[in-house]
């Protein structure tokens, strides 16, 4: 009896139970409950011991895994990656078909392309696209042509510098340099004062304070670099200002090196009163012709926005002269401000102090601001100017028509 209950053990372990639990076969096969017994004779076995009984936990827990093994094999994939790829598929055709269609695009545009709501909404948002990646591209070439222009300049600086290296240039250019700061040094004792005010640092954004002392520095070195240079004065610079900061930013050591001028004070308390000539462009006088024996005032301001009169309320403020340039005198003037920058101002006033000829200093005012010089009369000019105005613009063209036909009757 014993040996025919410990075979039938073993059928069940062999045979059934692995066929049960490969082949999922827990409902019919055996009775629900958490341990199984093999018959009535086998609990009356004093061997049988309870690590020989079945968890069927772990039945359902095999079976319930290779279900859903079987399951995830069989779900189909989702609609939106479905979707995604028709419309992919849909732009490479309109690609082919030669649409504009961009090269690059990411999952939300392409979600943004199927929300379009209608074929013509979804060719415009394709063509701004195709635009936009077609700037980029632009922007990118010209990004590397400078840097390539770049790189060329900075070849060629190397080269110049290898070129100064040689011992004559380095020569010449040192003799140059002393034969300069010789003229700037004799101009401090014996030269005609010039004097820049700097007192319009309130007036004035960092921008435009860092541009005024870029002009100021261009005017030093091309005074410096004159026949008879200006002694050259800074009226009115205090030492932290922005002016001054600029200024050791340009210079750095040399800064005290400077054969300038450079005060704290205004220039009526350096200079009298009698002999300072402000020049501002909003002046009512124009300077007939330059003399020798006035010290004269330049505004150190750039001003982008052009506020009119502060310089002159500055020099009427301190009861000084002021003059103008005589530009409408002997400049045919075309568009733009009367306003020059302080380099173009140095180069007139060196130009004008050493020739004393106004064609050949004012050639160094901008082209694009004037049309050519003067040859006629004033009176004349302003006659055929008014008349060209009154032609263009259709101001009283019937007057004009009459003038006309009373100056040229018919014959």
């Amino acid at each position: 009896m014993q040996s025919a209950n410990m075979l039938l053990k073993k059928l069940l372990r062999t045979s059934v139970l692995p066929f049960a639990a490969r082949h999922g076969m827990k409902k019919n096969l055996f009775p629900l409950s958490r341990t199984l017994s093999l018959s009535h004779c086998l609990k009356q076995d004093n061997s049988c011991k309870p690590s020989e009984k079945l968890d069927l936990d772990a039945w359902k827990k095999v079976m319930k895994s290779g279900l859903q093994e079987e399951v995830s094999e069989t779900v189909p994939e989702p609609q939106e990656l479905s979707a995604l790829a028709a419309a992919r598929e849909t732009l490479e055709m309109w690609r082919l078909a030669g649409k504009l269609v961009p090269e690059n695009i990411s999952e939300e545009q392409l979600k943004m392309f199927m929300e379009c709501p209608s074929k013509s909404a979804k060719k415009k948002y394709l063509k701004y696209l195709h635009l936009k990646e077609l700037h980029k591209k632009i922007d990118k070439k010209k990004m590397e042509e400078k840097r390539e222009k770049k790189l060329e300049a900075q070849e060629q600086t190397s080269k110049t510098d290898e070129t100064k290296k040689s011992p004559f240039l380095y020569l010449w250019s040192s003799t140059m340099d002393k034969a300069y700061n010789w003229r700037a040094a004799q101009s401090m004792i014996f030269g005609q004062p010039l004097v820049f005010d700097m007192s319009y640092e309130k007036e004035m954004s960092i921008r435009e304070v860092s541009n005024t002392v870029k002009q100021l520095v261009l005017s030093e070195s091309s005074n410096r670099r004159s026949a008879d240079p200006f002694h050259i004065h800074f009226c009115n610079l205090k030492d932290d200002s922005l002016y001054h900061k600029e200024f050791l930013k340009h210079y750095r050591e040399a800064w005290d090196k400077l054969l300038i001028t450079v005060t704290d004070q205004c220039y009526t308390e350096v200079f009298p009163k009698d002999k300072l000539v402000y020049l501002t462009a909003d002046s009512p006088k124009v300077m007939k012709t330059f003399d020798h024996d006035k010290i004269y005032i330049v505004g150190s301001m750039v001003d982008k926005s052009i506020k009119t009169g502060v310089s002159l309320a500055q020099a009427k403020r301190l009861g000084l002269e002021t003059a103008a340039l005589p530009l409408d005198k002997y400049l045919l003037w075309n568009r733009g401000a009367k306003n020059l920058t302080l380099d173009q101002m140095m180069h007139i006033l060196l130009t004008l102090k050493d020739t004393a000829d106004w064609k050949k200093a004012l050639e160094f005012v901008p082209k694009r601001k004037y049309s050519g010089f003067v040859n006629k009369s004033v009176n004349e000019l302003k006659k055929s100017l008014d008349l060209i105005n009154t032609l263009k613009f259709g101001k009283r063209q019937e007057e004009v028509q009459k003038k006309f036909a009373k100056s040229y009757p018919k014959k």
